[in-house]
C-alpha cells in the first residue's frame, strides 16, 4: 500500500494550496480517506475525512471549517485537500490516511489503517 502526498509548500498567509494523495495497492473506492496534520511539539490531529464510495460523509475540524475542503476522485485513486485562506497556525506536516472503518470513528481516536509519509505546509505571516 502506498499513499503519496504532494502539493505542500510555503505560502503567505491568506494564500491557497491544494494537497493531493495518490493511492495504490488498495481498492481506493472502498476506503475512507482523511487528512491529518502534526505541528512541531504538538499531537497529530484529524483535519478532514471523507467516507468511501461517493464520499457522502465529510468531516472538517472546526479550526479549518469554511477554509479547507476535502474531496476524492475514485477514478484517479486520488484524495484532495483544498486549503484556502491559510493561516500561520496551519503550518504543519500533513498526512494522508486510509482505512476501512467509517471516518466518524477517527474522530473518536480510532486510527486509520494506512498512512502516507507526509507533505510539509508552511504559512508565513
Amino acid at each position: 500500500v502506498q499513499l503519496v502526498e504532494s502539493g505542500g509548500g510555503s505560502v503567505q498567509a491568506g494564500g491557497s494550496l491544494r494537497l493531493s494523495c495518490a493511492a495504490s495497492g488498495i481498492i481506493f473506492s472502498v476506503h475512507a480517506m482523511g487528512w491529518y496534520r502534526q505541528a512541531p511539539e504538538k499531537e497529530r490531529e484529524l483535519v478532514a475525512s471523507i467516507s468511501n464510495g461517493n464520499g457522502a460523509y465529510t468531516y472538517h475540524a472546526e479550526s479549518v471549517m469554511g477554509r479547507f475542503t476535502i474531496s476524492r476522485d475514485n477514478a484517479k485513486n486520488t484524495l484532495y485537500l483544498q486549503m484556502n485562506s491559510l493561516k500561520p497556525e496551519d503550518t504543519a506536516m500533513y498526512f494522508c490516511a486510509a482505512g476501512v472503518t467509517h471516518p466518524n470513528h477517527w474522530r473518536a481516536g480510532v486510527a486509520p489503517d494506512y498512512w502516507g509519509q507526509g507533505t510539509q505546509v508552511t504559512v508565513s505571516s
